[in-house]
């Protein structure tokens, strides 16, 4: 593969860790406020401490047992931190099990690689990446456009233990579904019940909670699979970087489906900025792999390569 098509490679790995990112965390000014005039919603009771956790129970036994919803996320990142910019994600997630189809498009895809495709379609089974890398890709790996990341079979291979809880409790959080986001939200100490809003002419209830890093590492089933070492070494390495918490607003209809999500993670560079919207929950999530004549697998490749042509030292500079 050429230079050009590593770079292309590269910028499509970032995107990967930007979705994975954001799947594990708007901020508290997501607009709920501000909506609430503007949409004629009627000004509603308050719920209790108690009836806020019976709704959001609710939401989360209703939204587990859809195992599928339709979405559209919004992701900004501030400049200075990877994947800046803004990227679009719109497809079809599955839970239970864990799959997606998605296409993502975006400043994040041809960052650093100019010539990078500009949307890139992206699917995701049995814990294995693939993206579609277009047409300058194919021309360069024998028409295969696929390129297949298998993260855990990866860790496997390399006799590290540790590497492959990591490894494990990454795609973990790439998995994460609207279900768990609720269940974080019933986390947070400082959640509260908003009021009664419409989205998408729709009525809804706002709720909004707000949990720190540490308490969001407690929460997420995920931290499990790693060491106690490696979840007070993420704690501290979040709190040096400046990383305050997550805010995170959900607003759920009148089924018991969270319908919109605004989430941040305020950094020292700004904030990352998640504004979600779900519909068609329970659509059917047939994701299927691509075939194995379109797909080419990265790991194995790097694994094949010669230490000259990892240094960069030989080869075509595309």
């Amino acid at each position: 593969m050429s230079m050009s098509g590593w770079k292309r490679a590269g910028v499509c790995l970032a995107a990967v860790a930007v979705v994975a990112g954001v799947a594990g965390c708007d901020d508290g000014d997501g607009g709920g406020k501000k909506r609430k005039k503007a949409d004629g919603s009627p000004v509603s009771r308050v719920l209790s401490q108690s009836e806020i956790a019976k709704a959001l129970k609710a939401a989360f036994t209703t939204t587990s047992e859809a195992k599928s919803a339709k979405v559209r996320m919004t992701i900004t990142a501030p400049a200075g931190t990877q994947g800046g910019g803004t990227t679009q994600i719109s497809g079809v997630q599955g839970w239970d099990p864990a799959v997606m189809d998605v296409t993502v498009t975006g400043s994040a895809l041809t960052e650093g690689a100019p010539d990078g495709p500009s949307q890139v379609r992206m699917k995701m089974l049995d814990n294995v990446m693939y993206m579609n890398m277009g047409p300058s890709m194919a021309a360069e790996t024998g028409g295969k456009r696929w390129m297949k990341m298998d993260f855990e079979a990866a860790a496997k291979a390399s006799g590290d233990a540790e590497m492959q809880k990591r490894m494990t409790a990454g795609l973990e959080n790439m998995n994460q579904d609207p279900a768990e986001q609720l269940a974080l939200l019933l986390q947070s100490p400082s959640i509260k019940h908003v009021g009664a809003e419409k989205v998408g002419g729709a009525q809804t209830e706002h709720y909004r909670g707000t949990l720190t890093f540490a308490e969001m590492i407690a929460a997420n089933k995920a931290a499990d699979l790693v060491s106690e070492k490696d979840r007070k070494t993420a704690i501290a390495n979040a709190e040096k970087a400046g990383i305050k918490g997550y805010d995170t607003e959900i607003w759920v209809n009148e089924d018991h489906f969270p319908v919109r999500m605004a989430i941040g993670m305020k950094m020292p560079e700004g904030t990352v900025r998640i504004a979600a919207t779900y519909s068609d929950f329970g659509t059917a999530a047939t994701v299927e792999a691509p075939p194995a004549k379109d797909t080419f697998d990265l790991f194995k490749m790097i694994k094949d390569m010669k230490p000259s042509e990892l240094s960069g030292g030989t080869g075509s500079t595309g």
